[in-house]
């Protein structure tokens, strides 16, 4: 795919959010802004929140956002890539493009919306009294790994879509049952052992986890887990390619 055509679907996909308002491209800036406030301050001031072992006024703010920003990176990702045939059908039918990188676009445009949500929340998180410390420098990996991860599954998903629809529900469902799977808005230690010790087997939670200790302990916790992810991204990743390999002149015809 020629990359200027996928910087202009990347640029256009992230303009056109908010095409037609006032306020235009701010509203990225907006959005996270009010949402973080929400957050921190409903969780830490109205209903006092507090985590677990952890002192300061914020810290159980931080714990939930440092969690839900990767979260919604990785889940708009998956939902988005899904259903990106169906969605850019107009542009497979008339232009020449590889299905294989079509996605790419979706991956760059939630990227764009994390790093401007991030640098908000790392304004708030040195307000709150924090420092940066070292153990950040592992979050960008951390981010690849989780980005390969949501790219693999929504491709999947994207080429069976085209013949099943119901997997566009049916996927949205699924992440809806994953963040709630996922202790985001929890603890793990506040689960039952038998569920907690089945929680730490999710991929999600594995790389959700680091964001959350490094910004919240100031630790990179054992990353084991999350090499696993990174495995089983690529061993995804081949299967995606193998299944367009095979289905390609079928997705296009069937669209």
């Amino acid at each position: 795919m020629d990359a200027n055509l996928l910087i202009a679907l990347t640029k256009r996909d992230f303009v056109d959010r908010y095409s037609g308002s006032i306020f235009g491209v701010g509203w990225a800036f907006i959005s996270p802004l009010v949402n973080i406030l929400i957050y921190t301050l409903i969780f830490s001031q109205v209903m006092n929140a507090r985590l677990p072992g952890v002192t300061g006024g914020w810290s159980y703010s931080i714990y939930l956002v440092s969690g839900l920003i990767p979260w919604l990176a990785f889940s708009n990702t998956v939902a988005r890539a899904s259903t990106v045939f169906l969605d850019q059908k107009h542009i497979i039918t008339k232009v020449n493009i590889s299905l294989l990188r079509l996605p790419v676009f979706i991956v760059l445009s939630e990227t764009i919306t994390f790093v401007i949500t991030m640098g908000i929340f790392l304004v708030f998180y040195l307000l709150s009294g924090n420092s940066l410390c070292w153990a950040l420098l592992v979050l960008p990996f951390i981010y690849l790994i989780q980005q390969i991860f949501a790219f693999s599954i929504g491709f999947i998903i994207a080429q069976l879509a085209v013949f099943i629809r119901d997997l566009k529900e049916l996927t949205g469902i699924c992440l809806q049952l994953m963040f709630w799977f996922t202790p985001i808005v929890y603890v793990v230690s506040i689960v039952p052992q038998g569920l907690a010790s089945l929680i730490t087997y999710s991929p999600v939670y594995q790389f959700i986890n680091v964001w959350q200790s490094v910004f919240v302990y100031h630790t990179i916790p054992d990353l084991t887990g999350v090499m696993v992810v990174a495995v089983l991204a690529h061993v995804l990743l081949a299967l995606g390619f193998l299944m367009y390999r095979a289905l390609e002149k079928d997705i296009r015809d069937f669209l």
